[in-house]
């Protein structure tokens, strides 16, 4: 992560080399580094985060887990029940439009292929009277004619002298055979042809009167008449739905109640467990507090039902760390009630104990030796080196107990002359360690006893 910050103020920002606007890198350093100091609120500031960072320590993520299977179950049941109902609720009002479509549709009863058959028909009776005289006329003409007998009479000529030239005869006496064939087949088909074709002319009003109201039916479903016999089928279905709605939402509704049964016992197994890690943090944190100048504070976990309007896929519980400051006072938010040195040594005591199960692996503190000293300040170091074997820790501190206790220690300092002031960060070797921790005991003239102090603090921390 990198940001370039120029001369006239405007900046730019880089993450892997890749440029990014400054919310985007802020909001990627609010789960690298947590900042604690006096006017910070996110991390274990925020009250938002508190519930996950009391499963983090108690380690129920597999509780959790569980709770949230059983929460999205209910949840997807539940819109299910719902969509039924909405479902139903609409079809309910188109019943008695459902009822008639399906009564009309049944009624008529459509056949798929039904209007090209009737087209084909009602051609066929229109041209009824024209296609009987053009088939009368064809029969008359092979009747008259007796082309039967000729064809038969030609062909016994033939055989008759067959024997005498039998490979040329041979040949023209088969066709007059087929021919003969063929002539009686078409005398058949005329025949049939003849009785087929009517002239009622109620036929052919009732072939039309099918069709059109075939079409109409059609039109009126926006549909094509092939269409009509799966339009009935879709409103059977909705019928049915409508007939079985009642008995598919009471079946839901009893898949609805029994996976809300099951969400609340694992969010009740979910929130006892919360409450024993509660109290086993809250007793963690009270055995830091005495050494931190804390005595007279208390810092509780409090987890609390929430209304099943706020139930969640994290359970039901609203986790929230508060604290008292002095005897006798009321437990409150712990960003509301402690002051800025009371603040960063009760996250101080907090994360080291929840070193084990933090998810943001660099911790700064700002000030957190504000208004104590000696043993006080002593006592912060320790635990600010014990936090720093699980963590990065980086601490802003006046306080040479504290700074004794740092694996690397960098001296910030500033100068200036007429035109510019600089702020510079240094990198103190061994020697130079000694001196400044050695300075920051006895100001700005260093003594022989201020290094013999250091020296203490040194081999103490070592």
């Amino acid at each position: 992560m990198r940001r370039i910050i120029s001369a006239d103020g405007k900046g730019k920002a880089f993450v892997n080399e890749q440029a990014i606007n400054s919310t985007v890198l802020r909001k990627i350093g609010d789960e690298l580094v947590e900042i604690h100091g006096q006017f910070e609120t996110h991390g274990l500031m925020n009250p938002v985060n508190h519930r996950s960072i009391l499963d983090a320590y108690g380690k129920l993520a597999p509780l959790a887990g569980t709770c949230a299977k059983a929460y999205s179950k209910w949840q997807n049941v539940r819109k299910q029940r719902i969509a039924e109902e909405e479902m139903l609720s609409r079809s309910a009002v188109e019943e008695d439009y459902i009822r008639h479509v399906i009564n009309e549709l049944e009624a008529f009863a459509p056949k798929e292929g039904e209007e090209k058959a009737l087209s084909e028909e009602r051609a066929l009776l229109m041209n009824s009277e024209k296609l009987i005289d053009a088939v009368g006329g064809a029969y008359g003409v092979i009747s008259s004619a007796r082309v039967a007998n000729v064809l038969v009479q030609a062909q016994g000529s033939l055989i008759k002298a067959v024997s005498m030239a039998e490979a040329q005869l041979n040949p023209i006496i088969e066709s007059l055979e087929r021919a003969s064939i063929e002539l009686s087949e078409a005398t058949s088909m005329l025949e049939a042809c003849n009785s087929e074709f009517d002239l009622d002319p109620k036929k052919l009003e009732h072939t039309e009167e099918r069709l059109f109201a075939l079409r109409a039916l059609a039109r009126k479903h926006n549909v094509l008449g092939d269409d009509l016999p799966k339009v009935l089928k879709d409103y059977q279905v909705r019928l049915d739905a409508i007939d079985n709605g009642t008995n598919n939402i009471a079946k839901l509704l009893k898949e609805e109640q029994q996976a809300r049964l099951s969400y609340i016992e694992n969010a009740q197994k979910l929130s006892e467990s919360r409450i024993k890690s509660a109290d086993a943090l809250d007793k963690a944190v009270a055995k830091e507090l005495p050494p931190l100048k804390l005595d007279k504070a208390t810092f509780k976990t409090m987890v609390e039902l929430a209304p099943e309007s706020e139930w969640s896929s994290n359970g039901w519980d609203k986790v929230s760390f508060t604290v008292s400051t002095n005897v006798g006072a009321p437990q409150g938010p712990i960003n509301k009630i402690a002051s800025g040195g009371e603040l960063a040594r009760f996250m101080l005591a907090l994360k080291v104990n929840l070193a084990q199960s933090a998810t943001i692996p660099s911790l700064v503190f700002d000030e957190v030796d504000t208004g104590i000293g000696g043993a006080t300040a002593s006592a912060v170091g320790e635990r600010l080196a014990k936090l720093g074997q699980d963590l990065q820790v980086l601490v802003i501190t006046h306080s040479p107990q504290v700074a004794s206790r740092g694996m690397q220690h960098l001296k910030v300092e500033k100068t200036s002359d007429a035109i510019t002031t600089r702020t510079q960060v240094l990198e103190l070797n061994k020697v130079e360690r000694h001196e400044e921790i050695a300075r920051m005991l006895s100001g700005e003239t260093i003594t022989d006893a201020a290094r013999a102090a250091a020296d203490d603090l040194l081999k103490a921390s070592a």
